[in-house]
Order: structure tokens, then C-alpha cells, then sequence
């Protein structure tokens, strides 16, 4: 078989109107684009051949921030041939290759790129943005006996799926809600964090961009504590399945984010012993691949979707909207009250020696509180700022609460790997959950005064 990847250059500037085209740079934002798509072209396997640029000063520079460090010069090519907005053009330069070439990177122009995948393919796709490419698998044949219509598309990524950067710009991470209105601002709510969860599943997916999955957690979580509360003020039972679901939904990406945390850590936790870095960064690795599969796969099955369907009919339907109308701005605060007295109550009863999973647990409320103040985040103004730093340090407590169960996981899978210096970061890191604990213990109840 025969590889093709067709990647068009980064995002371009139009600021200069001097510059003819052949020498437009990228912008701002386009030169943002490269590291991630450098991530995404080695991750497909654009990187195992030639690479082909136009001349344009665009590709030229999008060739140079996307490849890797050390990439051979030789198979490295500016052909002007490729500054084309023809895919004739282009198409008869791709069968003038040398057939020893069997996976081929050409970094170019649209529409050429655009309507040379239409001629390739049978099921194009129906646009290619900047810094996007699709990967392309043609039948081992000589290049000039390629035809319309027998390559396979083998993996189309845009920006938006392989970088949370990209995917963010502009994206609201929740819906402006006055706190005036719950049976208008609830379902508008759940509304967004659905349509936000949608937008996130393509680069969870894709696994090249931590933040997609990270992001897709708190819509999920944010999502449930929103109507966990309407269920909790209205004593409707209507919403126990679907909650369960979501609850099933963030757990299943647990694991993988823990690894994706600790992976991130790796490079301050090993204090510049790069073979015990590399060791636990490997096995975290295999590790990480094997949740990404695992959640890759249950997001393309059938459940998934259906209650994922079920959950967009239930928050849309006008009982759900008959339910939420029920509500007043004093039910939400009374929730958030409550929340916080809970909070407090278990606060009181945590000890030096309490099991981590009773501070794991008030980080959950934590967030549930938080989630339902923003609903009138101008009425909860001061606790908001209060919980920021509340968060953090339960969150830096989890955090070394699973990298000390991470490194118990690899000692048991190698016990003769670096035994001294293992056990030395596992001691380094309990010390640290420690500090982080008595600091937890100091700082007592939540004021749940709203302002």
C-alpha cells in the first residue's frame, strides 16, 4: 500500500497587501497551530517518507514548525510545482513520483488539496481548514497508475480535534446564566454543557490533546451537579437514570486522566533522573494507550450514544423544562446552603488519620458547590474567589493520593526496576500528601455567606 498525506499549510496573514501571495507568512495563530499538528502528522505517521512543500513562504514555514527534531534533510523537499491552487496540476506531479517513495507528505494550497482528496476519494471530506490534513491509502500500484476513486481515507484531523488551544478559541465553557430565572437558566445550562460535550467527544477520541479529555470531565461533572440539585430541591425521581449514566459516563475517564497528570508530572517528580524517568514515563505510556482505546471504544458504541440521545431528550423535554420552572433563585441558593453544610459537617469530622477517600469526597462536593453557584456567579462572587483556592489544594491531594498508587502499580508490575530510587519518590511523594493534608485539616468549614 501506498501512503498520501495531504496537509494544508498553517493559518496565513493577510496584514501586509504588499507581499504578493507566494510570500504571505502565518499569523499569530498559525504559527499556534504547528506544534500541535506536528504532534498529530507523527502520531498518523506522516513523518515515515518524503515530505514535499511549496515554496510558499506559509508551507515553508509550516514545514519547519511541524517536523521533528532531527528529521533527515534528505528526505526533505521545497518543490515549487507545489505553490498550485490546481489539483490537475498536482495530480500530475503526484504521478511522476518515483515508485520507491511508498508514503509521501506534500504540504500545500487549497482548493488543489481539497479537490485532489475529491478525486482520490469516493468519500472526501467536505472542506480541509488550515493546518488540517487527511491521510490517504492508495493501492500498491505505481503512482502514475493512481485513479479516481481507489484511495481510503485513513484519518481526516482538523485543528479542532487534535488541539484544545484551537478547539477553544472563543468557545464559552458555560452558558451566562443571571440566576434570575432556574426554569430558563437550567435547561440553557445542561443545554450548552451537552452541546459542549459533543464538540469535545472528536478530540477526546483522537487522544493527542489531554485538555479535550480534561474538558470533557468538567461538562459531564458540571452537568450532573446542576441536576442533581433539581432533583434534590424538586424530590423528582425522574432523573435517577440518567444521572447514573453520566456518573458512569466521568468514571470511565478516570484512570486515563490520572495517567495523563501524572505523565505531566513525571519530569518534576523525578528531579532530573531521566532513567527512572523514562521507566515509570514508558509504562505510564502503554498504560495510557490502553484506557485511550478503552474509552475511544465505549464512545463509539451504541450505549453511549443512546444515552447520550436519551440524556438530550430528557433536558429538552417539557417536563424537564415544567420541572426546572419550579424552581426560584432562593431554591438554587437553599441547594448551595445545604451543599455547604454538608461540607462543613464532614469537614468537622476529618482527622489526621481519615482514610483519603473522605478527602476525595469533599473535593466532589467542592466542585457540586461551585457548579451550582455559578448559576448566579454575580450572587456567589466571594465564595467563588474562596473556592479557587479550596480546589487547588484538594486537587494537589488527590493528585499525589494516585501518583503514590501509580508508583505502588509499577513497583508491583517491575519490582526489580530501580528499586531505591522508586521507593525513594514514593516516600517523597507521601511526605508531600501529608504537608497537603494538615494543610486541609487548618483550614476548617466553608463561609457559605453568599454576597
Amino acid at each position: 500500500m501506498k501512503h498520501l498525506f495531504l496537509v494544508r499549510h498553517a493559518k496565513s496573514s493577510w496584514s501586509d497587501e504588499a507581499l504578493s501571495d507566494r510570500q504571505r507568512p502565518l499569523n499569530s495563530r498559525g504559527e499556534s497551530q504547528l506544534a500541535p499538528l506536528g504532534r498529530a502528522l507523527a502520531r498518523s505517521g506522516a513523518f515515515g517518507g518524503t515530505i514535499h512543500s511549496s515554496d510558499a513562504v506559509r508551507a515553508k514555514q509550516t514545514l519547519a514548525g511541524a517536523l521533528p527534531k532531527g528529521f533527515p534533510d534528505n528526505r526533505i523537499h521545497l518543490t515549487p510545482e507545489l505553490y498550485t491552487f490546481d489539483y490537475r496540476r498536482l495530480l500530475h506531479w503526484l504521478k511522476a513520483l518515483n515508485d520507491g517513495e511508498e508514503t509521501v507528505t506534500i504540504i500545500g494550497h487549497n482548493p488543489a488539496l481539497q479537490e485532489l482528496a475529491e478525486q482520490l476519494l469516493k468519500h472526501p471530506p467536505a472542506n480541509l481548514p488550515t493546518a488540517s490534513f487527511v491521510h490517504i491509502r492508495l493501492p500498491d500500484k505505481p503512482w502514475h497508475k493512481v485513479a479516481a476513486g481507489k484511495g481510503r481515507i485513513e484519518a481526516f484531523l482538523t485543528p479542532r480535534e487534535f488541539s484544545y488551544q484551537q478547539f477553544a478559541h472563543k468557545q464559552k465553557k458555560w452558558a451566562r446564566t443571571t440566576g434570575d430565572e432556574p426554569g430558563r437558566d437550567i435547561p440553557a445550562a445542561l443545554s450548552h454543557q451537552l452541546q459542549r460535550v459533543r464538540q469535545l467527544e472528536s478530540g477526546v477520541k483522537v487522544g493527542l490533546d489531554d485538555e479535550f479529555l480534561h474538558q470533557f470531565r468538567i461538562a459531564i461533572r458540571r452537568s450532573r451537579a446542576i441536576a442533581e440539585s433539581v432533583e434534590e430541591v424538586t424530590g423528582d425521581k425522574s432523573l435517577d437514570q440518567p444521572l447514573k449514566q453520566l456518573k458512569r459516563h466521568a468514571r470511565a475517564t478516570s484512570r486515563l486522566r490520572d495517567l495523563h497528570v501524572f505523565l505531566q508530572d513525571l519530569p518534576v517528580l523525578c528531579e532530573h533522573n531521566s532513567e527512572l524517568q523514562t521507566a515509570l514515563g514508558t509504562w505510564a505510556e502503554a498504560e495510557a494507550d490502553q484506557e485511550r482505546n478503552a474509552l475511544a471504544r465505549q464512545m463509539k458504541s451504541k450505549r453511549y450514544r443512546d444515552t447520550m440521545h436519551d440524556w438530550d431528550n430528557q433536558i429538552h423535554s417539557r417536563q424537564f423544562r415544567k420541572l426546572a420552572g419550579r424552581l426560584t433563585p432562593k431554591d438554587i441558593r437553599k441547594a448551595a446552603e445545604n451543599r455547604i453544610k454538608e461540607f462543613n459537617r464532614r469537614t468537622a469530622e476529618l482527622l489526621h488519620n481519615s482514610p483519603d477517600d473522605d478527602i476525595h469526597r469533599l473535593r466532589k462536593l467542592l466542585k457540586r458547590i461551585r457548579y451550582l453557584m455559578e448559576l448566579d456567579a454575580k450572587g456567589w462572587k466571594r465564595p467563588l474567589k474562596a473556592l479557587k483556592y479550596r480546589q487547588e489544594l484538594y486537587g494537589r491531594f488527590q493528585d499525589l493520593h494516585v501518583q503514590v498508587e501509580l508508583i505502588k502499580a509499577f513497583r508491583a508490575r517491575a519490582p526489580e526496576t530501580l528499586p531505591g530510587a522508586v521507593d525513594g519518590l514514593k516516600e517523597r511523594l507521601e511526605q508531600q500528601k501529608a504537608d497537603a493534608r494538615r494543610q486541609i485539616l487548618a483550614l476548617g468549614g466553608l463561609d457559605g455567606a453568599p454576597v
